[in-house]
């Protein structure tokens, strides 16, 4: 028996149901949050700010087992937070809940898309889109982690130990550290995106095998200086830790696509 055609009124009833599911995931995860959010501060948050952080105990790691003296790898790391803004500590209890709702509630969300939609794809498309979500969602708390267990706390420890003048002491208020914290762990999530956006663009058309490959270099020299901006450490070894992964991700996005050419001479032989 054939599925009964749905009219627009069906869908948008059905789009109305998906987005009340979304939000009720969101809220309970919201107000988890914001209960449990004292201890995430402690734990979780400000973690970087202290000089027992897991990275940090993994730098001093290597620098013993390689004897090496550099003060990147024996530093002993210590900041405190202040807050001179009186409605500061609400609000960011409130909006930190708010993000990491959403954060971790992308899969649901990434499943009620697809749940959505797969109706109206083809099996051929299905396949891809469901992949792209797939590998999409992995991607992304990837890059999360990469930037809360290195990148951010690599940046902290710099920015929070640089002096211009030895008459000025540093004092981060809690405002410029969430800011700085939602800013780098967010953007390192959305750059391991960029294999799932490649790919997506080679559907339309705007970009190819070919064409990654012959602008390497300039994608090599466009990663360095995003890297550099996004931890402005001035060591090798930060830069390192985030190009190198951006990099690959190009490499990656290279091998997930394919030349339209190629894909013409496949259809015609699958045809023949």
């Amino acid at each position: 028996m054939a599925e009964k055609e749905l009219t627009f009124w069906d869908h948008l009833d059905e789009l109305r149901r998906v987005l009340f599911r979304v939000l009720g995931v969101w809220f309970v995860l919201a107000v988890g949050y914001f209960i449990a959010m004292p201890y995430l501060f402690d734990q979780v948050i400000l973690a970087p700010c202290h000089n027992d952080f897991i990275f940090y105990d993994l730098l001093r790691y290597i620098g013993q087992v390689f004897n090496l003296d550099d003060e990147f790898f024996t530093q002993e790391f210590d900041i405190k937070l202040i807050n001179i803004n009186l409605a500061a500590p609400f609000f960011i209890h409130i909006s930190t809940a708010f993000w990491m709702s959403v954060v971790t509630a992308a899969p649901y969300i990434f499943y009620e898309i697809w749940r959505f939609v797969s109706p109206a794809l083809y099996p051929n498309e299905q396949t891809g889109v469901k992949k792209a979500l797939g590998i999409g969602t992995v991607m992304f708390f990837v890059g999360v982690l990469l930037g809360y267990f290195m990148v951010y706390p690599l940046t902290l420890r710099f920015l929070s130990t640089y002096q211009l003048s030895s008459t000025i002491e540093n004092q981060i208020s809690l405002n410029s550290y969430i800011d700085n914290f939602m800013m780098l762990v967010l953007c390192m999530g959305l750059a391991f995106e960029l294999p799932l956006v490649t790919w997506l663009l080679s559907l339309l058309g705007l970009v190819n095998k070919t064409f990654l490959r012959k602008y390497r270099r300039h994608a090599v020299v466009i990663i360095v200086i995003a890297a550099a901006i996004i931890t402005p450490t001035g060591d090798p070894f930060t830069l390192t830790v985030v190009a190198v992964p951006l990099y690959l991700l190009y490499e990656l996005s290279i091998l997930m696509i394919k030349d339209k050419k190629t894909d013409e001479v496949e259809e015609v032989e699958s045809e023949e």
